[in-house]
This record gives C-alpha cells, sequence and structure tokens, in this order.
C-alpha cells in the first residue's frame, strides 16, 4: 500500500511508496512483482502537481537526493514546481531486482518469458497501477535517455493521465528501425574515438601498447577473469558524456599491471556498468525494437573498421560473447540468445502520436552518441505538438550536468505549449 508519512531528509520531505503489480499486466492474477518509488517534496510543496521521474538504462534504478553535492542536479529545479516520484523501473533498485537468483532453476523459455515483461509498454502499465493508487488524476513526466522511450510510450498507451510530457536525450526512433539505429551509433562512436584520439594522441599507442600485451600475456581483472581485447575495446562506452574522456585518459595513464588500472577498468564507469546492471546488456538491443526481432543488431552491423583498426573502440553496443567473456553475465547467455530472436510488440503509436494534446517538448542533442539526433527529431515531427531545444552545446548528460538550464528550456517550452 502506498505510504503516507513523510520525513524530512536533506532539508526535503521524502515519502516511500510500495506497489505488487502483476508481472504480465495481461495476466492480473499470475505471479506479481514489487514496485518502489520514493516521492520528493520541497517544505510547503504538498499541494503542487506530481512529476515522475524515469531513470535511464534500461537497467538502472532512479537516483537517491544527496546533499553533497547536492544530487541528482536538476531535482532542485523541479521542486520549484513540482513534486517529485522518483520510480525505480520494474528489475532495477528496490523494485523486485533482476538478478542471478531471480532466474536460477527455471528454463530458458521461462526466463524469457520473465524477462520480456521489462520494457517501456510494462513500466507505462506500472506507472499507471501507481498513478490511481495515488489517488492521482493526472501527472507531468520527464524522462532521460531510456526514460524518453518509457515517455513516449506513455504518450502512445495513456496520454490522458498526462498533464505534461518531457525528454532530455530520449527520443527514439519510432518502427522497427534497429538496424538503421545502430548503423548511426557506430558512425558516432567511431567519430568519437577520432576525437578522443585528436585530444589525447599519445593514448593510441597506449591502446595499442594495452592491445598488444593481452594478447601476448593477458591481464586479469578484480572479477578473475582474463582480459580479452574486444571485451577491453568497450572502455569507449562512456565517451558520450561530457567528463568522461577525461575518465578515460586517466585509466590509460595508470600502469596496466597495477591493482588500480584493473580496479578501474573493473568499475560502473566503464566495464562494470553491465555487471551491475544485467537488464542493461539482456534488454538493451530490446528496448529499440519498436516491433521486430533485434538478432544481435551490434554484432551483426560492426563496421569492417574495427577488424582493420584495433584502436577503435565500442560504445553502447552489447554483443553475445559478452555473456562468456563477462562473468557476471554468463548467467544469461541463454535467456539474452532467446530473446534476441524473439518478435517484440510495437511501442508506440504513430496515430496516438500524431494526434497528441499533451503540451510536450524535448532537449535534442546534435551531438548525441546514444540516441541519435537524426531519429529523435524525426520522432519530434511524428507527435503533434511536441517543442523541441536542439542544441550543440551539450552531452547526453546534460541534465545531470546542467539540469536547471535543461529544465528552464523545457518547462519554457511546455507552458508555451499550453503546460502547467
Amino acid at each position: 500500500t502506498p505510504a503516507e508519512h513523510f520525513w524530512n531528509h536533506q532539508d526535503l520531505e521524502v515519502a516511500d511508496h510500495t506497489l505488487d503489480v502483476p508481472l504480465d499486466h495481461d495476466a492480473p492474477d499470475g505471479p506479481s512483482i514489487e514496485l518502489f518509488a520514493r516521492e520528493v517534496r520541497a517544505p510547503g510543496g504538498e499541494g503542487r502537481p506530481m512529476l515522475v521521474f524515469y531513470q535511464g538504462g534500461p537497467g538502472y534504478e532512479s537516483p537517491r537526493p544527496t546533499s553533497t553535492p547536492p544530487a541528482p542536479g536538476w531535482l532542485k529545479r523541479a521542486l520549484e514546481r513540482y513534486r517529485v516520484l522518483l520510480l525505480d523501473q520494474r528489475g532495477t533498485g528496490r523494485s523486485t531486482p533482476v538478478g542471478p537468483s531471480t532466474l536460477a532453476g527455471w528454463s530458458v523459455e521461462e526466463q524469457a518469458d520473465y524477462l520480456r515483461h521489462f520494457r517501456a509498454d510494462a513500466i507505462v502499465r506500472d506507472s499507471e497501477a501507481l498513478r490511481r493508487a495515488l489517488g492521482v488524476e493526472r501527472w507531468s513526466v520527464l524522462g532521460q535517455s531510456f526514460g524518453g522511450f518509457c515517455v513516449l510510450a506513455y504518450l502512445s498507451a495513456a496520454p490522458e493521465s498526462l498533464r505534461e510530457a518531457f525528454f532530455t536525450g530520449g527520443l527514439p526512433a519510432v518502427g522497427p528501425r534497429i538496424d538503421d539505429v545502430y548503423r548511426d551509433t557506430y558512425a558516432r562512436t567511431i567519430e568519437r574515438s577520432a576525437r578522443y584520439y585528436q585530444r589525447f594522441p599519445e593514448d593510441r599507442g597506449r591502446v595499442l601498447a594495452l592491445h598488444d600485451l593481452v594478447g601476448a600475456e593477458g591481464l586479469r581483472l578484480d572479477d578473475g577473469a582474463p582480459l580479452t581485447w574486444r571485451r577491453a575495446r568497450q572502455v569507449g562506452v562512456s565517451l558520450g558524456y561530457a567528463d568522461y574522456a577525461d575518465k578515460l585518459h586517466a585509466l590509460l595513464e595508470l600502469p596496466f599491471d597495477s591493482p588500480a588500472f584493473a580496479s578501474d577498468l573493473a568499475s560502473s564507469s566503464f566495464l562494470g556498468v553491465f555487471a551491475r546492471n544485467p537488464i542493461y546488456a539482456v534488454l538493451h538491443e530490446s528496448c529499440w525494437a519498436d516491433g521486430g526481432s533485434t538478432r544481435w543488431a551490434a554484432e551483426r552491423l560492426r563496421p569492417d573498421e574495427y577488424s582493420a583498426d584495433p584502436t577503435l573502440l565500442t560504445g553502447e553496443h552489447v554483443f553475445p560473447w559478452m555473456f562468456v567473456d563477462d562473468p557476471a553475465l554468463r548467467p544469461y547467455g541463454a535467456v539474452a540468445h532467446a530473446l534476441a530472436g524473439h518478435e517484440w510488440p510495437r511501442l508506440y503509436d504513430p496515430d496516438r502520436l500524431a494526434s497528441n494534446a499533451v503540451p510536450a517538448a524535448a532537449a535534442v542533442y546534435t551531438e548525441d552518441m546514444y540516441v541519435p539526433a537524426s531519429f529523435s527529431l524525426e520522432t519530434a515531427s511524428i507527435v503533434r505538438g511536441l517543442r523541441v531545444w536542439q542544441t550543440d552545446r551539450y552531452q547526453h548528460d546534460a541534465l545531470r550536468n546542467s539540469g536547471q538550464v535543461v529544465l528552464d528550456r523545457l518547462f519554457a517550452l511546455a507552458d508555451e505549449a499550453g503546460g502547467a
């Protein structure tokens, strides 16, 4: 039952809500999972409308408010206008997380049947159940990255429940376009690798030296697994964030045989991102699939340049071999293969989007490495009344780094469109 008790935390008023929801909303008498959300409001803000935040991912829980430093940086601005509901999307954080024990003892078919219920469409239906339980007639929604996929699915499925819709780096392609998306993201990742070496030219030699060392002698990470080169070049996964080029340079400066290098390489900034959030690896491609099957798109569409140049880094790409090379992902190998061949239903309704009446605004980052701006702008043209702020000043993580600027622009656009 949703909680009513608020307590003071970091000069804010906070309450936790939990709710049991069906694993499959089309089978309400079947198995259930628990949903968790943390409501945050400024003192005196109990009368403000509700804003639901959808975190990026997939597979990441919502942030927790902290004071040293204040985080997330956008929250203070949002609380001037709203109460904020920080939702742990199903399978993450305190919302019945997905882990090896979740699937233990199940057949591959049973595992796949379970995990196919963790995409944006199910998250929207969870949200509707929570909205009704909290007694909220309509609320606003803010989606960062994959969270924007959830917002677009919400506009497709239940727009009557929304006051406003905001997207930050999260307008996906509409339709079965996964091959087109991956061709674009590879081109952007190759360009970002080139830009990195222009800034740190000496690091190309360091990467080549690491490549030779891995091939000749081998290195082991903190998890005990031997470091393969295909896994090592995944350090490019975070190059689309504002400060990660500096972090990668700092990593490559370390002696490769040092404990510091092994630990930092395995951290959540680099290779550890996949182990901490298994949904991110298992369902990443599936969350792009607005119909059809993905069939390991990143593996199928990897450009020939990667075979010719070992210094090229990969980005937000998930490969079948990851479920062999990474010990933390091995329990999910069989189900990941099953889901790669699954025929996914549509996530978005173009006709409903074309008749949208919800005030909506989107930040589209021209240089976004993860959600290509070309597809975002194409989708924006489909959604009736959606107003776009396109900028080349920020990277994909602008909401985290410059949250007040981003929200100021989006709130103003929504207000112009007839929002709150």
